[in-house]
């Protein structure tokens, strides 16, 4: 089943269209490097275009009614949106749902010490990560630190040409021997991927005052009591305020077009925000419909959809009760038909084929860049362990949707059989009884700190979400 390079089948256009987007998209990237961030930009574009918050609606004892579009945020880290359809939504939505949070370093709570004439912030990475690929590059600081009384320091430090950048330091080759004939996962250890902050020791002027002057030392951990200085000169923290911190460590630097032709994005993060942001933009430029239409984008995904923030918590099913209430079709059964007759997207992404390591992939069943948008049937690990697998009239059905708008879609599996595998929301939305596949766009380096993708991809994608939001309906 061969098909066109997607790139092929473009008109000036489409070329137009396509650029338009992946501009927007890049600059989505730049400005969501964490959850927090994301849900931010994400608020602030929906509610330019209509979007109200349901709990203020649910204060003003107000009602929804088919065309209104409304979102709940839950913890600065979740979202989710609904845009009412003319029918009831006892017979189901058309659900896109990805995840916002990536692999990246989190600053431990007691993070701050000096060891050698450094500065180190201790760090526990977060989700899959090869370490060896976070060392020696440029890192930068985001998230928020919240102080007893309740006041919050947002933090954003790297990103900026004028700011500081941070780094994890690695053995030069010169003494490297050892090292180097260690496994790869056994090259950098956890516990040393922590990072320098500085080198600089405070000191302190005769009258006790600390300064960086060359009147006298500060003593032990001089170097640690300059940063300390700095941060609460320059952000208006104590030390004590990390235990109430949330500071995530990611690449530094923005979303990049890569290639000569251009062709390509390389960025932080595009696991899973490139599916982020293709959903919300297909909800947000999607006219009334039949159907309610619904967008969520969760948490946690990259460490198993846990808390209270991830897929697995009820955030999702309280809201969809809490909408059916304010459209006055709330019953417990009407609320169970409504999830189980819904159709949904689970947008993630899929490992993209690298002719240099063609042994990892089966050749017939993998996602090529340029291919267009991805569908797994399934993922899961060796024999389909952990994995939501979707039935053969469900994707019938979607074939029949992307076919007649004429959206450019591969098929794949994540590696050969018995190499590893991985999972994505899908499976718990399942639960419901609902109709789900995996969905998304193709990506080269997955969970490295720069990935990947195709602006095809992204482009096609956007438009695979576009027409299953308007015309999926069992």
């Amino acid at each position: 089943m061969e098909k066109k390079n997607t790139w092929e089948t473009y008109d000036a256009k489409h070329l137009k269209k396509l650029e338009k987007l992946c501009g927007e998209y890049r600059e989505f990237l730049d400005s969501g490097k964490t959850e927090r961030e994301c849900i931010d930009t994400i608020v602030n574009t929906i509610e330019k275009e209509g979007y109200r918050e349901i709990d203020k609606i649910i204060k003003e004892k107000a009602s929804l009614k088919p065309g209104d579009k409304v979102y709940r945020v839950w913890m600065n880290k979740s979202i989710v949106m609904f845009q009412i359809g003319s029918r009831s939504l006892s017979e189901g939505m058309n659900i896109l749902g990805a995840h916002i949070d990536s692999p990246r370093l989190d600053i431990k709570q007691n993070p701050l010490y000096e060891d050698g004439g450094f500065a180190y912030l201790d760090t526990h990475y977060y989700g899959g990560v090869k370490k060896y690929q976070w060392v020696t590059i440029p890192l930068a600081i985001h998230g928020v630190v919240v102080r007893k009384d309740g006041s919050t320091v947002e933090i954003n430090i790297g990103e900026s040409e004028d700011d500081p950048v941070f780094f994890v330091s690695d053995l030069l080759i010169h003494l490297a021997q050892e090292q180097l004939e260690k496994k790869a996962a056994k090259v950098i250890e956890g516990e040393a991927l922590d990072i320098i902050v500085g080198n600089r020791p405070i000191r302190i002027e005769k009258d006790g005052k600390e300064e960086e002057t060359e009147e006298r030392s500060a003593g032990k951990d001089a170097v640690k009591k300059g940063v300390l200085a700095i941060l609460k000169e320059q952000y208006g923290f104590e030390e004590e305020d990390f235990l109430s911190a949330e500071l995530e460590v990611v690449p530094a630097g923005k979303a990049r077009e890569a290639g000569l032709d251009r062709s390509m994005i390389l960025a932080y993060g595009q696991d899973d925000r490139v599916c982020a942001f293709t959903s919300m933009k297909a909800m947000l430029d999607t006219g009334r419909t039949d159907r309610t239409l619904c967008c969520i984008l969760v948490d946690k995904e990259e460490i198993g959809s846990v808390g209270a923030t991830g897929m697995q918590s009820r955030f999702f099913e309280n809201t969809v009760a809490e909408v059916m209430d304010l459209t006055g079709e709330y019953s417990e059964l009407a609320l169970r038909r409504c999830l189980a007759q819904s159709c949904m997207l689970s947008s993630d992404v899929s490992s993209a084929f690298d002719p240099a390591y063609a042994a990892s992939f089966d050749k017939k069943n993998v996602a090529y860049l340029g291919g267009g948008m991805v569908f797994n049937k399934f993922t899961g690990s060796r024999g389909k362990s952990g994995s939501n697998d979707a039935n053969a009239e469900y994707i019938a059905h979607i074939r029949n949707i992307f076919e007649r708008q004429d959206i450019h879609f591969q098929t794949a599996e994540l590696g050969k059989v018995d190499l590893g595998g991985g999972g994505t929301i899908a499976y718990i939305l399942a639960l419901y009884g609902m109709n789900v596949i995996d969905s998304g766009v193709a990506v080269l380096n997955m969970h490295a700190p720069w990935e990947a993708t195709s602006k095809a991809d992204v482009y096609e994608t956007y438009r695979g979400y576009r027409a299953f939001v308007e015309g999926a309906c069992l």
